[in-house]
């Protein structure tokens, strides 16, 4: 079924806690955060977008296709998993999208593959990453025909919870173990909000390194 799935990195927000502008540039590694993420997740899937807003030219070195909101006044994440449903209906052959935040450098390299085989069993249905006890709600594998159900309930009824479209459209919990690492325990889905999360980031990554 994996290749059946596109793939949507989730970068269109306004990064208020880091200060505003492009989270994602902010540097890490040897690149940039969002280097980080797309080397982790497009391995994994036969195509691969990244959902952002404004001038597209700043991620060109990239090679992705851009998508901004097809829904305006910046919506949210859930806006951003419309953006990429609709996309992948009308330029891929593929029966469902990925998300994976952009500010996450530690996803887990089996992560697609998980969420699909989670719904193998349960067909229709949305699967969504968990670890250590909490749901990653933008770490999901995101049936393409339920997006003009999300349509409705983003613009018609004005809901911009990414969590409450999932419950009501239908669930699939996919747990994932938190990763050892060089004496280090990471989260896989460990999020960049603040400049300590960045600082923190490189730690682990250096870390990791042999």
């Amino acid at each position: 079924m994996t290749d059946e799935i596109a793939g949507l990195i989730l970068a269109g927000g306004q990064s208020r806690r880091m200060g505003g502008g492009d989270k994602a540039l902010l540097p890490l590694g040897d690149g940039c955060l969002l280097d980080q993420v797309v080397s982790r997740l497009a391995p994994q899937l036969v195509s691969l977008a990244l959902n952002a807003n404004g001038n597209p030219a700043r991620f060109s070195r990239l090679g992705l296709p851009v998508l901004a909101d097809t829904v305006t006044g910046y919506a949210g994440p859930l806006a951003g998993i419309l953006t990429g449903l609709e996309w992948a209906e009308a330029k891929t052959a593929c029966a469902a999208v990925v998300t994976a935040a952009g500010d996450s450098p530690f996803l887990p390299a089996d992560l697609v593959e998980r969420l699909a085989a989670a719904v193998g069993s349960h067909p229709g249905s949305i699967a969504v990453a968990c670890s250590a006890g909490k749901r990653h709600p933008t770490f999901a594998l995101w049936p393409t025909e339920c997006r003009d159900a999300m349509r409705r309930f983003l613009v018609d009824e004005d809901n911009r919870r990414v969590s409450a479209f999932i419950e009501r459209y239908g669930f699939v919990d996919v747990d994932f173990p938190l990763v050892e690492a060089s004496g280090q325990t990471i989260d896989p889905f460990f999020n960049i909000n603040l400049p300590d999360d960045l600082a923190e980031a490189a730690r682990l990554l250096q870390s990791m390194v042999p």
